[in-house]
């Protein structure tokens, strides 16, 4: 994470609530004064649900933008030291717990920050080495046990999407094939459920949640939706990151059979059609990412 824009960035949800770099200093000064001297700078993503402001050069504070993002911090503030010690890259690393108070209303956080950049879809280095830590990744994080971890935001059948997603394909109309992303779409709900138990997934493995540092894997970030569930939801970073040629070295490393592998090509789908209308004009890289998936997975179909 490196870019930074201190502008206020455009509004992506009608509940989102006004962020800035003198509100965090406020904050911090109240909640951490041994801290309240660093400079505060906005760092430039493309997430929907939280904003981080470098604090210093060590610091990340991490805020909600709305309330349905709340209970992303305190899933994050109360997990990730658990998960932390088990995962083969670096990820967050709570090291405040801010309050709420009169000048923002919601829990957040201060992380130590990680070095790395985020990937782009289409121009990979190292490509098939970064498929095998992201597969590392994803197995490590499968192998952790699962007593007590809350559910994953996107653990459940992925017939519990078929509205919103046939709704998402009726709102884009022309804007994409709407007889072939519907075959997709149908195709993957024909894919078996997940038959055994509930594992540990992240839950939005996305490129602007992963950190890259000479084409290798250095962290994952954003543990917001992580939790317990079907693991197939965590197979989309094969599609809207990684290059056809590099997928099957991910499966590999993932282990994940037919069945599996459907359900993720489902989830891809869903969450790209899902996301492609809501971001069109308020989020381009995410929007660009979401036409990048439904090409990638029509051009399967070819």
């Amino acid at each position: 994470m490196s870019d930074y824009d201190n502008r206020r960035p455009r509004r992506m949800h009608a509940d989102e609530v006004d962020l800035d770099a003198p509100l965090v200093q406020r904050l911090i000064a109240r909640r951490f004064p041994r801290w309240a001297g660093l400079p505060v700078r906005r760092v430039a993503s493309s997430g929907t649900e939280n904003a981080m402001f470098r604090l210093g050069t060590d610091l990340v504070v991490r805020l909600p933008r709305r309330p349905a993002a709340v209970s992303d911090v305190t899933r994050e503030q109360r997990w990730l030291p658990r998960l932390a010690p088990l995962l083969p890259v670096a990820v967050p690393e709570p090291l405040g717990v801010g309050e709420p108070d009169d000048g923002f209303p919601w829990p957040w956080s201060v992380y130590r920050w990680l070095e790395g950049r985020n990937p782009v879809a289409g121009a990979v280095e190292e490509a098939e080495r970064l498929a095998e830590d992201l597969g590392a990744f994803v197995h490590a994080l499968r192998r952790i046990a699962p007593q007590d971890g809350p559910p994953d935001y996107r653990g459940g059948p992925l017939g519990d999407r078929d509205e919103l997603t046939r709704a998402a394909i009726a709102e884009l109309g022309a804007r994409v094939d709407a007889d072939a992303v519907t075959a997709l779409w149908e195709e993957a709900l024909r894919a078996p459920e997940h038959a055994g138990p509930p594992v540990w997934a992240h839950g939005d493995l996305s490129p602007g949640n992963v950190l890259v540092d000479g084409g290798r894997l250095s962290a994952v970030i954003d543990f917001g939706t992580a939790g317990v569930g079907d693991p197939a939801v965590d197979l989309i970073v094969a599609w809207n990151l990684l290059p056809a040629a590099a997928r099957d070295t991910f499966r590999k490393a993932v282990g994940a059979d037919d069945a599996e592998w459907a359900r993720g090509r489902g989830w891809a789908l869903s969450i790209a059609l899902v996301a492609l209308p809501y971001y069109w004009h308020t989020n381009p890289t995410l929007a660009e990412n979401s036409r990048h998936v439904i090409a990638q997975l029509l051009a399967v179909t070819e």
